[in-house]
């Protein structure tokens, strides 16, 4: 997707304050920002804070990471025009929100996993270090709504999961069915629970 040189309320999927905003692409307001700094630097992927929530008071604010430059900024709530319509987020700050951590999280020495983005046409940034599962499960929320194709990989580089346009693509049933039966010991009961005896 192109860059747009403004962003307004039509590009919104919600404006206003009746909205719980974290965790999503916002829209800065147009006067939120010098005139010659705007376009893709009015769009924020909003952290929390205490004007993520609905209803805040105005002088509440937001963490955010900026989709420009990856800095991590605060801004008042009543700066926040609205919720981004997914489908206009911009090839740039597509790959910049990729390399979003989940919060309050350090990053791992060793980690266990890689969480990677891909663009329709096959680019990518650098892979995101992630610790655990709990990790890879926050990564996953945080990109599946934004990202054409989410990939984790484990620490060795072998793919563990894959995501294409929102569907899981890798592992797929079939694999899940068979791992469960590579792990039963050959004389489990047919149910996989314990076995009952009169």
């Amino acid at each position: 997707m192109d860059e747009k040189s403004a962003y307004g309320g039509e590009d919104c999927v919600q404006t206003g304050t009746g909205m719980f905003i974290a965790g999503t692409v916002v829209v800065l307001k147009p006067e939120a920002l010098p005139q010659d700094q705007r376009g893709i630097r009015h769009l924020l992927f909003c952290e929390g804070g205490w004007g993520s929530g609905p209803d805040e008071p105005d002088g509440s604010s937001v963490r955010a990471v900026s989709l420009a430059n990856g800095e991590c900024v605060r801004r008042k709530r009543s700066e926040i025009l609205g919720l981004l319509k997914t489908e206009l987020l911009p090839d740039r700050a597509r790959l910049q929100l990729s390399q979003i951590r989940p919060l309050d999280s350090e990053v791992p020495k060793a980690p266990q996993f890689f969480g990677y983005c891909f663009l329709p046409d096959g680019r990518y940034a650098a892979g995101v270090p992630l610790s655990d599962e709990m990790e890879v499960r926050e990564y996953i929320d945080t990109q599946r709504g934004y990202q054409h194709r989410v990939m984790i990989c484990d620490s060795e580089d072998s793919c563990v999961f894959e995501m294409t346009a929102g569907k899981v693509t890798f592992p797929t049933r079939e694999d899940i069915e068979r791992f469960n039966k590579e792990q039963t010991p050959p004389n489990a009961p047919e149910s996989g629970g314990m076995e009952m005896k009169p």
